[in-house]
C-alpha cells in the first residue's frame, strides 16, 4: 500500500473582515449571551485572532479540493499579540486555540498582518 501526503496547494479567502480585537470580543459575548451558547472558542497564531468560514461542500468544491485547493467564503480577524488561553470581557469567556504549529494558518496570520488596518496601530493592539 502506498501512503501519499499531499499539502493544499492553494488557499482562496473570498472575503476578509477585520476589528479591533476589543471590538470583536464584545460582539462575540454579545452573540453568545443572545443565543444562550456555549463558550465560544476562536484560534490564535503570530498574533493574529482569527475565525473562518468555509463554502458549503458542492460537486464544485469538492472538485477544487481534490486539486489542492481551499475556498473560503470570509476570514474574521483581530491583532492580538499576547496569547491567553482565556479571555473574560463583557461577562462572557472565550477561549483562544494556540494553532501556530499550522503551516496554512501561519501563512495566513503573516498575509492578514501585511493588510492589518491595525498593525501599527496603538489601538488595535493590546498587551
Amino acid at each position: 500500500m502506498d501512503i501519499t501526503i499531499e499539502p493544499w496547494k492553494k488557499l482562496i479567502i473570498h472575503e476578509i473582515i477585520e476589528y479591533q480585537f476589543d471590538d470583536w470580543v464584545k460582539q462575540i459575548a454579545f452573540s453568545t449571551r443572545s443565543s444562550g451558547g456555549g463558550i465560544p472558542t476562536m484560534q490564535w497564531t503570530n498574533g493574529i485572532v482569527f475565525a473562518s468560514s468555509s463554502l458549503p461542500t458542492t460537486n464544485a468544491t469538492v472538485e477544487e479540493q481534490l486539486k489542492g485547493i481551499l475556498h473560503w467564503s470570509s476570514v474574521s480577524f483581530a491583532i492580538k499579540e499576547k496569547f491567553e488561553k482565556q479571555i473574560v470581557k463583557e461577562n462572557a469567556t472565550i477561549n483562544l486555540v494556540d494553532v501556530s504549529v499550522n503551516e496554512i494558518f501561519n501563512k495566513l496570520s503573516i498575509e492578514l498582518k501585511a493588510q492589518s488596518k491595525y498593525t501599527n496601530s496603538k489601538s488595535g493592539k493590546d498587551q
